[in-house]
């Protein structure tokens, strides 16, 4: 329980500010903010099972709680960010993925600014472009605007070399530097040449294209036909280069979109920034969902993480999510500040801003599919995880052998299970299995019951089949599980438990629930659920078994439904295959114009034998018999 005492009503101010839960060490665990600090504190101090299960390890942790009030609630906003950014709580919502992603800077303090693809820590005096998802990318439209903006790319080192000899590198010789370090160009015309790039890689393409149309035309009307060939290839450079990036809204579109996908531990969040209607860079990052948040809450803080100091493409006019934060005008007042103008969080109902969003959320669920397959593919790691699920849940031995059971139907009609199986912490589908179940009504125990025990009772009778009856292949549930996963909590575990007791496995087969809502693991004899830490490779593989027993149940259900609704009234009838079925719905028009067909019109088709014709009418006209 919580040795941290409750402040006195009257000394915690009803006023706006930060809170900080501290632990037995004087350490930040928590930073939180609020409107009025009496109101927020006091919901920390209720009845302990009143609490979301992760706020109450939170409370139960922390030993003291202080706070700090401000003016407003938008102060409390930029104080609790920094708070979190100084003392990264562990119960705050944390960054997983810390990939840094490559961008194009310019270094417009220099005398002589270069351009170069960097990662890491961004510093005053250059000029930032991207993230880019590749570094690859970035350097090909590096190469090709170089092309067009001949600006340096070399080391200062080289630089100097070179200036020092009074000879200029390579890349001079093939049009890819203006050559500043032996005087072939004016400062002036180096300056024009990266405020140009600068405006070009900032989305500012139609004026750079247009100048360089007008300059060719002139030189061509001068008969200058070099100079205007030099000028036309660059054009070219530059078409190429825009035609890299996407164009996805109006030409004065100024924003950033924020796709997320989620589950209950941790959220893939992706971000693309528009610029002038085209898409300049992109972000992808996980977060770990260690904090008691909605959706809402969560996506105030993605802008915060994004937003709270040096935005990877500065402030945009627009932010456009799937759902407004809390307090949506706290956050565009303190957006609006930092960008020094107004900035609006929009939520797109319907149009081309919502079909982007929609592209932009599919892209954050790509990125938590490979982000979950890399972990679920890395060897240790699997190791790790099993060796961690033998000692949470007190395993015999290492569970090298996984099944998950799960339920789906719509309504109690078309009832089906699933039984899917990890061996040695990878999917074995050709051992997984699909149950026809047969129940009435809406009973997930009964239908548990029922796949559990047809499973176990095959492993039984397979197993205690005389050798000399077995075949050389194992039958389909010759092996028994290391581990048997049920999708729910207590209730389902209790179901498997009176299986595998009513056939006398208990003490062979280990029996383990997982609850979705708070991804909590039961297993026999407790009451409470087994302390598996959040993050963990154990809890994540228990997470990935489960989420695939839940996918392969509900497409089996689908395709029953499917057969089931799209069964026609032509089935069943002797000697109309679905060959001959097809092309009688063809021939007439519809399965509507079969019904209404007399017997004459249906013996005239020449691939319709009488005998079927007469069955066919008989069908649907049997007062007729």
């Amino acid at each position: 329980m919580s040795v941290i005492e409750r402040p006195p009503s009257g000394t915690i101010p009803d006023a706006p500010g930060s809170y900080q839960f501290k632990d037995a060490h004087g350490r930040v665990i928590y930073v939180g903010k609020a409107s009025s600090l009496r109101q927020r504190l006091s919901n920390y101090f209720q009845k302990p099972e009143r609490l979301h299960p992760r706020t109450r390890q939170m409370v139960e942790t922390a030993t003291s709680v202080e706070w700090t009030t401000v003016r407003n609630e938008v102060e409390a906003l930029m104080l609790e960010y920094s708070l979190i950014k100084q003392h990264r709580p562990r119960f705050n919502v944390r960054l997983r993925d810390d990939k840094s992603y490559p961008f194009l800077a310019v270094t417009v303090d220099e005398d002589w600014p270069r351009a170069m693809v960097t990662r890491g820590a961004r510093r005053k005096g250059t000029r930032y472009f991207g993230p880019y998802a590749h570094a690859w990318a970035i350097r090909e439209t590096l190469d090709l605007v170089l092309r067009s903006f001949p600006v340096r790319t070399c080391s200062p080192g080289k630089f100097n070399q070179h200036a020092r000899l009074g000879r200029p590198c390579l890349l001079f010789h093939i049009e890819k530097c203006a050559g500043p370090c032996v005087g072939e160009v004016s400062a002036d015309e180096y300056a024009t040449m990266v405020d140009e790039l600068c405006r070009f890689m900032a989305g500012d393409t139609d004026d750079v294209v247009r100048r360089l149309e007008l300059d060719m035309r002139a030189a061509a009307g001068d008969l200058e036909f070099e100079r205007a060939a030099r000028l036309r290839d660059r054009l070219d450079s530059v078409q190429r280069a825009v035609e890299r990036q996407q164009m996805v809204g109006e030409r004065d579109d100024d924003l950033d979109v924020i796709g997320i996908t989620q589950d209950e531990l941790e959220a893939s969040v992706q971000v693309f920034f528009v610029r002038r209607g085209r898409v300049l860079g992109r972000k992808g990052f996980v977060l770990d969902k260690v904090e008691d948040l909605g959706e809402a809450g969560l996506i105030g803080r993605i802008i915060e993480t994004l937003y709270g100091e040096d935005p990877p493409m500065g402030m945009p006019r627009q932010v456009v999510v799937p759902l407004a934060p809390d307090e949506p005008e706290v956050y565009e007042e303190w957006l609006s500040e930092l960008r020094g103008t107004k900035v609006q969080i929009r939520v797109p109902q319907r149009g081309d801003l919502r079909r982007l969003l929609e592209t932009v959320t599919q892209n954050a669920s790509e990125q938590f599919v490979r982000h979950r397959m890399r972990r679920a593919s890395d060897h240790n790691t699997r190791s790790r995880a099993l060796t961690e699920l033998q000692d949470a849940l007190d395993l015999p031995e290492a569970p090298l052998r996984i099944e998950c059971y799960d339920m789906a139907h719509l309504q109690g009609t078309d009832y089906v299970g699933s039984m899917v199986v990890l061996e040695d912490g990878l999917p074995a589908k050709r051992e997984y299995r699909r149950f026809k179940v047969h129940v009435p009504g809406n009973d997930d125990y009964a239908a548990m019951e029922e796949v559990l025990t047809r499973r176990l009772q095959a492993y039984i009778d397979e197993r205690d089949q005389p050798i000399a009856e077995r075949g050389e292949r194992p039958g389909k549930f010759a092996y028994p599980p290391q581990l048997l996963v049920v999708d729910g909590g207590k209730g389902q575990l209790a179901v498997a438990e009176r299986v595998v007791a009513a056939l006398g496995l208990t003490d062979e087969i280990p029996l383990a629930a997982l609850a979705k809502r708070f991804e909590e693991v039961y297993v026999p004899g407790r009451e409470d659920p087994v302390p598996i830490p959040r993050g963990s490779e154990a809890l994540f593989m228990l997470q990935r078994i489960r989420d695939e027993a839940h996918r392969f149940a509900n497409s089996f259900h689908r395709e029953r439904r499917s057969k089931r609704m799209t069964s026609s009234t032509l089935d069943g009838i002797p000697g109309l295959g679905e060959a001959r079925r097809e092309r009688l719905v063809k021939a007439l028009g519809g399965v509507r114009a079969v019904k209404a067909a007399d017997l004459q019109t249906l013996k005239d088709l020449s691939f319709l034998p009488d005998a079927v014709a007469e069955a066919v009418y008989e069908r649907f006209h049997p007062e007729n018999e």
